[in-house]
This record gives structure tokens, C-alpha cells and sequence, in this order.
């Protein structure tokens, strides 16, 4: 499991399978590549080179809280530059939740290195757009707020960031709480642009012009009503729908592991939809 220097970062990933062509698969949230590692392993295991990794500011890759452009379009130019470090490129882009958002906001930076999108678990609507804000900056920013770098960092999730690199300490202490609060300010304003439904962020009118493969699987939380997956793939031209046997459930979030039975049926499709559109 290395690290890549990537555009100033040190980049963690994990690859799995050793030949056939490459996915890129990303987590949701701000969580660690490993819970999206298991199924990309199923995924290789069918002939396919699937990535994995951890996103600047998460899980064990470099902290560094620096950049004009929106956190999701810093993340997109990092993936983009590390699949091109392996040459890996063009390949398929997917992921769940946030993953999904990343993998679009790679098309709509970098077109030309995207064969096709599998996305999971599309985010959107009022509740997603009341539960997030505050998950990715302001409980940091009150944080920062009231006790500094020091009270960032015994955030709950700094906490679990930290533990998996801890290399990073030393560096997030050192930062001006103002500084720090000023950008996590700077990267809300970019996340809430945009329309809340039926993809955060994303305008339908984009949605309509895409033209390339696109997969959709809905989710069945209330962070990813299913309604949200399926308006997007009415939007999509020519996307294809995949329904899981599951029903939306009256709570905020289902982590992606708690989908772990449908790891096979999702391997299944989503080989069949790479192989249809190679």
C-alpha cells in the first residue's frame, strides 16, 4: 500500500488485480479508501485493475488545507494526476455518495479520461443538503472557534484521521485557526453551490449532456433517497438503472458496508456494464 507524491501531497492508494482494464472506486464521506477496499477487490478478482485510495485531508494521505478551488475539484485534479501516474488512463470512474461526486466532478475536469460511471448511492435533496454542511465544515469550524487547532483535532473524526497518519499532527497544530477556519469557510461556500436535488451540485442541465456510459445504483437512506438515484438516471441520456432488492429506509445514513450482501449482485453488474462499454 504506497504513497504517490501527487501534485505537492503524499497520496495513499492500494491496487487491486494486475491486469484488465482500470476503475478508480471512491468512498463516501471523507472516509478511508478501506471502505470501499473489500468490494474492489471482489471487482479485480473478475478481471479488472481497480484503485483505491485516500483523498487529500483523509484517512492516512497529507493533510493540507491550501487551494482557491472547491475540495471536490482538488480532489478530482489529485485523482486524475495519480491514475495518470500509473497509466491507467482513460478508465472508469465510480463510487458512493461523495465517491459518486467525485467521479463526476473527474469527468467534467478531465472528460477524456473517463470511458464510463458507476455511481452509487447519488446524493441529494433537503435533507442531504441540512446534514452535510455540517458533517464536512461547520462542526470543524465551531471547533476551531472555540479552542483552536487543538479542539479540531479532538474532533471525533480528526481523531480517526490522525491515528492512521500521525505524521499529520504536527502539521495541523501548526496551523493559524484563523487560516484554517478561513478555508473551510472558502470550501462550504463551493460545496453548497448548486442545486440540492436530485445530485448536490450538479446541474441537470450537465446531467443532460453527458455522453458517455453511466450506471446508476439508487440508495435507500434518507442522506441517499432512491428518488435522487433515479431522477438522475432520467436525466442521464442512456444511463442504465440498477435497483438493489432493498427499500428507503427513515434514517439519516446506511454505511456503505452495511451493503455488504449485495457486494456479489453489485460485482456482477457492474463487470457486465464495463464490459459492455469498453
Amino acid at each position: 500500500m504506497p504513497y504517490a507524491k501527487i501534485r505537492s501531497v503524499n497520496i495513499f492508494y492500494e491496487t487491486f488485480g494486475t491486469d484488465g482494464p482500470w476503475l478508480a472506486l471512491n468512498s463516501g464521506g471523507r472516509n478511508s479508501y478501506a471502505e470501499m477496499a473489500p468490494f474492489a477487490q471482489q471487482i479485480a478478482e473478475q478481471g479488472f485493475r481497480v484503485l483505491v485510495h485516500d483523498r487529500r485531508n483523509t484517512g492516512a494521505s497529507q493533510m493540507l488545507f491550501e487551494g482557491t478551488d472547491g475540495e471536490e475539484e482538488i480532489w478530482a485534479d489529485d485523482l486524475y494526476t495519480l491514475m495518470q501516474s500509473l497509466n491507467a488512463l482513460p478508465a472508469y470512474f465510480g463510487g458512493s455518495s461523495a465517491g459518486a461526486r467525485l467521479s463526476m466532478m473527474v469527468r467534467r475536469r478531465h472528460p477524456e479520461a473517463v470511458k464510463g460511471l458507476l455511481l452509487m448511492r447519488i446524493t441529494g435533496g433537503t435533507f442531504a443538503a441540512g446534514r452535510l454542511p455540517n458533517m464536512y465544515y461547520l462542526q470543524f469550524i465551531q471547533a476551531a472557534k472555540e479552542n483552536g487547532m487543538a479542539g479540531v483535532s479532538n474532533t471525533q473524526p480528526y481523531i480517526d484521521r490522525l491515528a492512521l497518519n500521525p505524521d499529520n499532527r504536527s502539521y495541523l497544530m501548526s496551523l493559524d485557526p484563523k487560516e484554517y477556519i478561513r478555508q473551510q469557510e472558502h470550501w462550504l461556500e463551493k460545496f453548497l453551490q448548486g442545486p440540492r436535488t436530485p445530485v448536490m451540485g450538479m446541474e441537470n442541465t450537465e446531467l443532460q449532456q453527458f455522453n458517455l456510459p453511466v450506471l446508476v445504483v439508487p440508495g435507500n437512506d434518507k442522506t441517499h433517497a432512491s428518488a435522487n438515484g433515479i431522477t438522475a438516471h432520467q436525466l442521464i441520456p442512456n444511463s442504465e438503472l440498477f435497483l438493489l432488492p432493498t427499500t428507503d429506509q427513515d434514517v439519516d445514513l446506511i454505511a456503505f458496508p452495511l451493503w455488504k450482501e449485495f457486494y456479489p449482485l453489485l460485482t456482477k453488474r457492474f463487470v457486465k456494464f464495463m464490459q459492455d462499454h469498453p
